[in-house]
């Protein structure tokens, strides 16, 4: 099995107010499938907020840096038995929140 990161970025999200909670309740549908197909491993929305980076020395900025035009607006991970299954998923959650999604293997670590 392997794992995905499927995101947005915030900002592309762009629903009118009055149909905010059809979206939510369209991606909640759309999470509750993967739970009972046991493919979801966790995910959320992020607030819309500037990020805190921490450097290597532990000194904290204030983030994204400036050239950063983009900032992750929500993500969720799945296990799936391949890429194309991923993509399906994605494929909903595209749907239900009305705004393309981005798919990413995680890297393998035994470790983890």
């Amino acid at each position: 099995m392997e794992r995905y990161l499927i995101s947005f970025d915030d900002g592309t999200m762009i629903i009118p107010e009055g149909e905010l909670p059809a979206v939510a309740d369209a991606s909640h549908q759309v999470v509750s499938e993967a739970r009972d197909a046991g493919v979801w491993i966790f995910g959320g929305g992020l607030q819309s907020q500037r990020a805190s980076v921490v450097a290597t020395d532990g000194t904290v900025a204030d983030g994204p840096y400036p050239e950063t035009k983009a900032v992750l607006g929500g993500f969720f991970v799945i296990e799936v038995s391949s890429r194309a299954e991923a993509l399906e998923w994605a494929a909903k959650m595209a749907a239900a929140c009305r705004c393309a999604q981005e798919v990413r293997e995680i890297m393998y670590d035994p470790a983890s």
